[in-house]
Parts: C-alpha cells; structure tokens; sequence
C-alpha cells in the first residue's frame, strides 16, 4: 500500500471513530431521558441533625425556602443572627424573638457551624 493510500485509510478511520462518538453521546430515547429528569424529593426535619430546635429552624426556615439552603451554609452564631435579621427586614419573615429565636439560633449555630474553606486557587500538587 502506498503512502497516499495509508493517509486515505488512516483519515477514514478517524472520521468513523468521530462519527461513533458521536453516536455514543447522542441523547437516549425521550422516554429514557423522562426517567433520568430530577423529582424534588421532599424535606423532612429528621433528615437534618438532630438536636433540641431542628423542628422549630426547619419549619420556621422551610416555610420559605427548601431547607438544604439552610444547611448548605456554615455560619457562626452571630451570622446566623444576621441572617434572620435580613430574612425578617427584607423578606417579610415573621418577627422571631426570646425563647423561640434562642432555640433556632443555638440549633443553627450547632447543627451547621462555620465551615473553613481556603480562598482563590489551591494547587493540589503543594498539598501534603
């Protein structure tokens, strides 16, 4: 086989393997991605932490929002405070005062606590 052959075949075979990725990545069937969509599975308090006020923070908090964005946070105290705050100014929350603000705050405050995370990039090879 002569050199300007080998090129045509080699191109041939390159343009299959393209052509079979392709295919390969194609979506399924519109039934099969109807199976693989996303279905909201539903909160309830004894999927979080427990402790004395998880009730009370996730009905308060679930009211309005899913609870898992609660969760996700990682706040001291004091920003938890603030963040109450802010929900009843800017969002029309219900005013939470004395014994009933104490017990959702200290569960918060214990249940998701600050969390740190370095800043900016880390390059994973200076890990040790």
């Amino acid at each position: 086989m002569n050199v300007k052959a080998k090129g045509r075949t080699a191109l041939a075979v390159r343009r299959l393997l393209v052509a079979a990725a392709f295919v390969l990545a194609a979506p399924a069937s519109p039934s099969a991605i109807a199976q693989q969509q996303f279905t909201p599975q539903a909160e309830e308090p004894e999927s979080f932490p427990d402790g004395p006020g998880r009730d009370e923070a996730f009905y308060m908090c679930a009211a309005c929002h899913a609870f898992k964005l609660v969760a996700s946070q990682g706040f001291s105290r004091e920003r938890w405070d603030e963040t109450i705050e802010l929900m009843t100014e800017r969002h029309g929350m219900a005013k939470l005062e004395g014994e009933d603000r104490k017990i959702i705050l200290d569960y918060l405050a214990k249940a998701f606590p600050v969390r740190q995370q370095p800043r900016g990039f880390q390059n994973p090879f200076l890990k040790q």
